[in-house]
């Protein structure tokens, strides 16, 4: 899925080892001799149903009944479009301009959610900040009854409940901001090592989602980041070794579906983590044998499958040696059912990413990118840039001979006994009334910021900086800045609620040569200066000039005390090895800009392992921070 956040609404939104390190594990070896090493009818009556769980539909029997009776009343049309996952711009489901009538029009030709679903019967709705969908908690809970109430009251006979997804992965992917509660992220996770932790994290997700009436989490991602150049995934993973991110994508899915009775999507089959290409705006390539697959990436999906993951997402990624016809994953028959049903025994529902995404769209058309999923195996079709064109496409397939009606039912099956094992049968609203009780409270605060304090890695403190008494001190807080979570600015305020006099310069990914000279000006004039980086190691496509590295450099060259913190990938300090002091931090919530206050203050002591191997720069081979590595005071 699209995974930049910062294109939603402001506050709910839809991207040497030191000689101190102690008690380090066995290293994995690097990538690169990694590789060489290896020789991969709902029964609720919508109308008139209650809501909020004290009153809900009547018990529609046992499943195989509600599955088959609902089956058999369906349209062809209607099978095809319970396959399809779409969006609908706007925060009402039935009012034209709080729907955003235009954009509907343009997508869909109709103007509401309520006529969307009407028209295509869809299996699932999914939410972003984009289409307007998220814009406070008790508009999303109400939104989310009211695509309910109009899936199940449509005109015809496919009268189920829908599957209403997201993507909230936490840390920098994420569609919900405050007060829902926010975590670190996978590779904070990864950092604090625990799978008590990670279940926590998303049992509390899962429970606060459900209290939206959000019954499907896009997540967790269960890919391993072996390549530090891999643009769209990095610290969307656990981490760079196999079994850490099986055991942590494993007790995700627990803490999700056993925990909070929401699904899950395991993310993206067969594994998206060794590409320094972006699935978005072009089709990676994977150069795994199938053994390196097997030892690299296929763990945390069996991990997943054998947690019970409700769903798997696919990746739009070729990998020549598990397809030799070098098609996407999506529409490969050998990776979706020779692989995945077949040979991991996976049972349940197979949805696609995005077919908004250029990985998919490469070698076929609009019309027939949907056919070829559903015939390689997928359940569920996600998002199709042309919807009418997506349907024309599989009528026509089905009219031809090419995918035939029991090739639809055996998904349909699957998607429906779903909904039915979730619950979303016999109780498919939320009351927007309980709302303050379950997200945001206390408990789950205190729980996210526990999860954060044992995040922060300390990589490098070699002239001895930290921990500081802030008391006193001038400090100047500059770098990267996120407007979402006012990043920089609750740092600033954690330093100054510490006695810190604390002078704000923010800026983007690309600070201007002059705002780079005014934080130098800046720098020489306060005692210690925190510099905050976002992916500096993109040159490419983040930071094409380069000029964060620039920035860390000119302010290391100024003599002062300069503590440099990541806010997300920890490769950064490849980049800028002159640095003495570093932190990575993986995300830039408002726990964990107070974890990291906290750590720079010495009321905590860093306890973050590095989840993955910091090679340097440009040498893959060559070790910088092993796995494993983190420093304590």
């Amino acid at each position: 899925m699209p995974p930049a956040p910062d294109n939603s609404s402001p506050r709910h939104h839809p991207d040497p080892p030191d000689a101190d390190a102690v008690n380090l594990p066995p290293q994995p070896p690097t990538r690169r001799q990694f590789l060489a090493g290896v020789a991969v009818t709902a029964a609720a009556t919508a109308a008139g149903a209650a809501i909020g769980g004290e009153a809900t539909a009547a018990p529609a029997g046992n499943r195989v009944g509600w599955v088959n009776r609902t089956l058999s009343r369906m349209t062809l049309e209607e099978k095809v479009g319970q396959l399809f996952v779409l969006y609908a711009y706007g925060n009402d489901a039935t009012d034209p301009a709080a729907a955003d009538r235009n954009a509907n029009r343009n997508t869909y030709g109709v103007e509401t959610p309520k006529q969307i679903i009407e028209k295509y019967a869809p299996g699932g709705l999914i939410y972003f900040g984009w289409s307007h969908n998220l814009e406070q908690p008790r508009q999303v809970a109400t939104l989310s009854n009211g695509v309910q109430r109009a899936s199940l009251s449509r005109p015809g006979s496919a009268r189920t409940p829908l599957l209403v997804a997201i993507d909230q992965e936490h840390g920098v992917v994420l569609r919900l901001g405050p007060p829902v509660t926010m975590f670190p992220g996978a590779m904070g996770l990864g950092a604090g090592r625990d799978p008590d932790t990670a279940y926590g994290a998303a049992k509390i997700t899962g429970d606060e989602l459900r209290a939206l009436g959000i019954s499907q989490n896009y997540a967790p991602v269960a890919d391993v980041n072996v390549n530090p150049l891999n643009p769209v995934i990095g610290v969307r993973s656990f981490g760079s070794e196999p079994d850490l991110v099986a055991e942590l994508t494993a007790a995700q899915v627990r803490g999700f579906q056993r925990g909070a009775g929401v699904m899950t999507a395991t993310k993206h089959f067969p594994g998206h983590g060794d590409t320094a290409d972006d699935s978005h705006t072009g089709l990676p390539v994977i150069d795994h044998t199938e053994a390196e697959w097997e030892q690299i990436d296929a763990p945390p999906f069996r991990a997943a499958i054998q947690a019970g993951t409700d769903t798997i997402m696919t990746a739009h990624i070729v990998v020549p040696s598990l397809d030799p016809a070098e098609d996407p994953a999506t529409l490969s028959r050998p990776i979706l059912t020779g692989i995945l049903r077949e040979r991991l025994g996976y049972t349940g529902v197979v949805v696609t990413d995005a077919l908004t995404m250029a990985g998919v769209r490469t070698k076929y058309g609009d019309d027939r990118v949907p056919v070829l999923a559903l015939k390689a195996g997928a359940d569920m079709l996600l998002m199709p840039p042309l919807p009418d064109v997506a349907f024309g496409g599989v009528m026509a397939a089905l009219r031809s001979g090419e995918l035939t009606e029991e090739r639809l039912d055996v998904s349909l099956r699957r998607v429906l006994a779903l909904k039915w094992d979730r619950g979303l049968v016999d109780d498919p609203y939320v009351n927007p009334d309980k709302i303050p009780q379950r997200i945001g409270t206390p408990e789950h605060l205190a729980a996210a910021q526990e999860a954060a304090d044992h995040a922060v890695t300390a990589v490098k403190n070699d002239a001895g900086l930290l921990p500081l008494n802030p008391a006193g001190r001038s400090v100047l807080a500059t770098g990267y800045h996120s407007s979402l979570f006012d990043s920089t600015g609750g740092f600033a305020r954690e330093l100054t609620s510490r006695g810190a006099d604390v002078l704000k310069q923010l800026y983007g990914t690309r600070p201007t040569d002059a705002q780079i000279a005014a934080a130098v000006a800046a720098a020489n004039e306060r005692d210690l200066t925190v510099v905050f980086t976002h992916k500096a190691w993109d040159t490419t496509v983040v930071d094409p000039s380069g000029q964060q590295q620039k920035l860390v450099r000119q302010l290391v060259a100024t003599g002062k005390p300069i503590i440099v913190v990541a806010v997300r990938d920890p490769y950064d300090i490849a980049y800028f090895t002159e640095a003495s002091t570093y932190l990575a931090a993986y995300a830039y919530n408002a726990p964990v800009m107070t974890a990291l206050a906290k750590t720079i203050t010495g009321e905590l002591s860093p306890s973050g392992k590095l989840p993955v191997t910091v090679p340097v720069a440009g040498d893959p081979d060559t070790v910088l921070y092993p796995y494993g590595h983190g420093l304590s005071w």
